[in-house]
């Protein structure tokens, strides 16, 4: 079996949303997981639409996480 590391590709724009879900399949992690990771302050910076809709990231911050910052 070979594990393959995540990749954003290089045509998505920095400025692109990737919602919590949408970040939790590209990842493949569960989002359980995810949500204590926001709970404990690690994981990417997540926004909310209008402040109080749904959980988001940017490309940017996609990318950034992927390259290890917390």
């Amino acid at each position: 079996m070979t594990i393959a590391p995540i990749r954003v590709p290089d045509e998505w724009d920095d400025n692109g949303i990737i919602l919590f879900e949408e970040f939790c399949a590209l990842t493949r992690t569960p989002q359980r997981a995810v949500r204590e990771w926001h709970r404990c302050g690690r994981g990417p910076t997540w926004h909310r639409f209008n402040g109080n809709g749904r959980l988001y990231i940017t490309v940017a911050e996609l990318r950034r996480f992927l390259r290890g910052g917390r």
